[in-house]
C-alpha cells in the first residue's frame, strides 16, 4: 500500500433552498477547478435571516483532495 497525502480547504456553499443544496453547490464548484477530490465534510451550517425570513442557507464545507505523485 503506497502513502498518500491529502490537501484539506474550506469552502462556504450557499443556496436560497436547503443547507443539502448549499453543501452540493460548494463541492460542485470546486470539481470544476480541483482534481482529485475525495472527502467532504460539513463542519457548519447557519442561514442568513432578512426581515424575519430565512433568505439563504450556508454550508461550510472541509474538502480533501489528493495530491498526486509526479511521474
Amino acid at each position: 500500500m503506497s502513502d498518500s497525502v491529502y490537501k484539506i480547504i474550506e469552502l462556504v456553499g450557499t443556496s436560497p433552498n436547503s443547507w443539502e443544496e448549499a453543501a452540493k453547490n460548494a463541492i460542485a464548484t470546486a470539481g470544476k477547478s480541483l482534481a482529485e477530490l475525495r472527502v467532504a465534510e460539513v463542519t457548519k451550517l447557519d442561514v442568513k435571516i432578512d426581515d424575519g425570513m430565512a433568505v439563504l442557507f450556508r454550508a461550510r464545507v472541509s474538502l480533501s483532495l489528493k495530491y498526486l505523485k509526479e511521474a
